[in-house]
């Protein structure tokens, strides 16, 4: 039998894998790398890269293995909301604030699925915002106006 890698799941995922890290490296080579104990810019985007470069030759190699094909339709809605949702975020949070960037980021991008769910996505908004202040406000001092007038810098 034929080898499909047109229709394969894993191994175009992990084409994708190794586009992504190359070119993350390919943009990183300009920047100073550095050593460990003091890295520079570059550092990190290589490491990564190639870390997903390697990521991405073993689902490749599963991919070739398994031959399992692409399951679903593309979503219209998906493609059209989710980009919306990162767009609101990100005006929010230069005009209201982060609480507020993230109370509509969560339900704005769930409503890109179809089973939403008003009392499951409320509960999710409030649990990753709480959590988000937590790691990106309080625990690594990032300096983002909580609600912009009320809490800010």
């Amino acid at each position: 039998m034929k080898f499909d890698w047109r229709n394969n799941r894993d191994f175009l995922a992990g084409l994708l894998y190794i586009f992504t890290g190359a070119l993350s490296i390919f943009i990183a080579l300009d920047y100073p790398f550095g050593s460990a104990l003091r890295m520079g810019p570059g550092y990190f985007p290589r490491v990564l890269g190639g870390i997903m470069i390697v990521f991405g030759i073993a689902v490749l190699m599963m991919g070739v293995k398994n031959k399992e094909k692409i399951k679903g339709n593309w979503s219209i809605r998906a493609l059209i909301i989710l980009p919306l949702s990162a767009v609101v975020f990100g005006v929010l949070m230069e005009h209201a604030g982060f609480i507020p960037a993230l109370a509509a980021l969560i339900p704005v991008a769930a409503a890109s699925g179809k089973e939403f769910k008003w009392l499951e996505i409320l509960l999710l908004t409030i649990g990753l915002t709480v959590m988000s202040l937590g790691i990106f406000i309080w625990g690594l001092g990032l300096p983002y106006p909580m609600i912009k007038g009320l809490w800010g810098y």
